[in-house]
């Protein structure tokens, strides 16, 4: 800003300048007050509303006075303390709220009508000292609204439990109207040089709709040696003709000298059922079992999934991610490209095979949103110049619906799955992935080979390197055959896998090969703060452990299943059996530090609680009530002699699999299960836990 002087114009120009105040005003429509102290994820969204605005994040890593600031003695575990004393206030706001939060606070709200362009300049040293103290703070607030922590001390266990269902339900961890800006989980920050601000959660500003599920599937057992997957990778179709690409009926389009139509790819065949079935039989022959099926994008028809789970199920996986192609809903109207996503009622991986079908699977479906373009060069790298004119750009005829991405907590990875062109375009759903930092991106695709040489293998680059995902790219073998720029031979890689720890493996699939069976293994991943926190080992990253062709067997397991099955409607659906395991998860954590806060704990999940209301939520469906009310049954079961279970007494009675079990508590004991094993595995050391 230029020079202040005593006149009316300067005082006019001073005067319409924004602020704090007037920038939150402006976005939210409120003032700021002390009611942000009441929920932390509510004051890091203020927060880093301003550091952002005003980029005054850089500070701390050139500040202009001491940073951390002398006036605050071992200003990093200050700040972790401060967190943790505000969380457990929050719960029932008894006692006061820490001294150094107050302090901060009141810095800032005396500084809150300052222009930002003032900020901007660090004008005001002590104003930005408040504001990256108070956003450290809101930050380790928010340590546990998403992501479990691998040790608590359980008493802010109620307050985690209360901020994990508001994420499920609203998709964000804050109480502001999530049209206007999301509080997310943030799950790594980048292994690379690049400075992140916060460890635990990221601001993310409207347009985007962001869905947050969790559900248990791990293999049994709280030895590290559980924490791994076993992927099938199936490049079908096997075989593309160029007769798979058809042309939409209606007038070639002329804009500029440059014509344009509409195809869609429809094979004539579908998935062969019994040839995944040799395939499976094979697969487990050789890894015990498979985990997780993914196909390509486009690979499966919608009316062949039914089909598809039933064959799964037959064999124990217990996840699927495949391509999914609609057919055309109608005259006028384009069809709808999609992930398919597939978890099983089992809740659990690696588990006994079985010749009928249990509960239907879960399902998650995530939109493509970018249309796949063919121009003049790709017509004649896929040859498919008897199908379609080259000298017409086509545009695939799908529905471009509004970008939502969903984010999928399994075990101890958060996964996200994109669609072709989703991978490569940097927009804000892009930065939004970048900024939470899923464990794993999978990626399908309707492409050639994935070399590493090629654009998917660029654009995986970025997300392993920030913030640090391990990217799984599959396409169809059939268009990689179809893959044959002139003077080259085609090639045989369907597959990339990039991390940050092992870099970069092209996988091919091999003569004679049906599928590829890709072995990842889990590992402690660093978080880092560049405002002065120290990094915290406490974050999990993925490794490619094993990759295996796998060659279709002689026989399979039984006949097929059928394609249109009979089955009994879901026990719970996806957002319920998520709140069910976020609450599952909250016992685990009290059981192994605060055993005391059980009951306490389990009121608190109960339809009724009166938290819901004050957080603007709606009571629990009469079905998730009764999952709830199971999960008290069998916490008071496994504790004979009165008051809390141990936590040993507690996974011993969740172990076991009773004759004739309900199917809701079935599945609540399951998910009960999961979280315990998955507590025990994460727990650091021996002498921390407290059974």
């Amino acid at each position: 800003m230029s020079t202040i002087r005593d006149d009316g114009r300067a005082t006019e120009r001073r005067t319409h300048e924004p602020t704090s105040e007037s920038a939150w005003q402006a976005m939210f429509g409120s003032p700021i007050t002390d009611e942000l102290l009441e929920w932390p994820p509510d004051l890091f969204a203020l927060v880093n509303l301003i550091l952002e605005g005003s980029e005054a994040f850089r500070f701390a890593l050139s500040p202009l006075g001491a940073w951390p600031p002398h006036r605050v003695p071992n200003w990093a575990d200050a700040v972790e303390e401060a967190a943790r004393r505000w969380s457990a206030w929050v719960e029932d706001r008894r006692g006061s709220i820490p001294d150094l939060l107050t302090e901060e606070w009141s810095a800032f709200r005396e500084r809150a009508d300052m222009p930002l362009e003032q900020l901007a300049d660090g004008n005001d040293w002590r104003m930005c000292e408040a504001l990256l103290t108070l956003h450290a703070i809101a930050d380790e607030a928010c340590a546990g609204l998403g992501i479990a922590l691998d040790n608590s001390d359980g008493q802010a266990v109620v307050y985690r439990a209360r901020g994990r269902e508001l994420l499920v339900r609203t998709g964000s961890m804050a109480r502001i109207n999530p049209r206007s800006v999301r509080v997310l989980p943030k799950v790594r920050t980048p292994p690379t040089g690049r400075a992140s601000f916060s460890r635990y959660a990221c601001v993310h500003g409207p347009g985007i709709n962001a869905r947050w599920h969790k559900t248990p599937g791990r293999h049994r057992g709280a030895d590290p040696r559980s924490e791994y997957a076993n992927m099938l990778l199936l490049p079908w179709p096997l075989r593309v003709r160029g007769s798979d690409f058809h042309p939409v009926e209606g007038p070639v389009q002329r804009l500029s000298r440059e014509p344009y139509s509409f195809f869609e790819f429809a094979p004539a065949e579908g998935v062969d059922l019994d040839l995944l079935d040799r395939v499976l039989v094979a697969a487990r022959e050789e890894a015990g079992s498979v985990d997780v099926v993914i196909l390509p994008e486009s690979a499966v028809d919608e009316d062949d999934i039914e089909g598809l789970e039933a064959l799964l199920d037959r064999h124990a996986v217990n996840f699927l991610q495949a391509g999914v192609r609609e057919r055309s809903p109608g005259q006028g109207r384009f069809p709808g490209n999609w992930m398919h996503i597939g978890t099983t009622a089992r809740l659990e991986k690696g588990g006994p095979t079985s010749t009928a079908q249990d509960e239907p699977w879960f399902h998650i479906r995530q939109n493509k949103h970018h249309r796949w373009s063919l121009d003049e060069d790709q017509i004649y790298q896929y040859h498919l110049g008897g199908a379609l004119h080259p000298h017409i750009r086509w545009f695939e005829a799908m529905e471009v619906p509004r970008r939502e991405i969903q984010f999928i907590e399994v075990a101890e990875l958060t996964l996200v799955s994109l669609i072709c062109e989703d991978l490569a375009q940097y927009d804000d759903l892009a930065r939004l992935i970048r900024s939470v930092g899923p464990t794993i991106v999978a990626t399908v695709l309707l492409d050639g080979p994935q070399l590493n040489s090629r654009w998917s293998a660029r654009y995986a680059s970025v997300l392993a390197d920030d913030p640090g995902s391990a990217v799984l790219t599959l396409t169809s073998y059939g268009m990689v055959q179809r893959s044959r720029p002139q003077g080259r031979d085609a090639s045989r890689i369907i597959a990339l896998w990039k991390d940050p720890v092992n870099g970069t493996r092209e996988i091919p699939l091999e003569t004679g090969a049906h599928a590829v069976l890709l072995t990842v293994c889990m590992g402690r991943a660093t978080r880092r703060s560049a405002d002065g926190r120290q990094p915290v080992d406490d974050g999990t990253h993925v490794f490619d452990a094993a990759v295996h062709q796998i060659t279709a067997a002689p026989a399979g397991s039984g006949p097929s299943p059928s394609r249109a099955r009979t089955t009994t409607h879901r026990v719970l659906e996806m957002d319920e059996l998520t709140i069910l395991t976020v609450w599952a998860e909250a016992v685990a954590e009290a059981l192994g530090y605060a055993p005391e806060r059980t009951a306490d704990l389990l009121a608190e999940a109960r339809p009724g609680a009166n938290w819901r209301g004050a957080l603007g939520l709606s009571e629990p469906s009469a079905r998730l009530g009764e999952a709830i009310d199971s999960l008290v049954r069998i916490v008071q079961a496994a504790a004979p002699h009165g008051g809390p279970p141990t936590f040993d007494e507690m996974l011993t009675a969740t172990a076991e699999d009773p004759t004739g079990e309900p199917a809701l508590d079935r599945m609540v004991r399951r998910a009960l299960l999961s979280m315990l094993e998955e507590r025990r595995t994460r727990e650091p050391v021996e002498g921390d836990r407290r059974a």
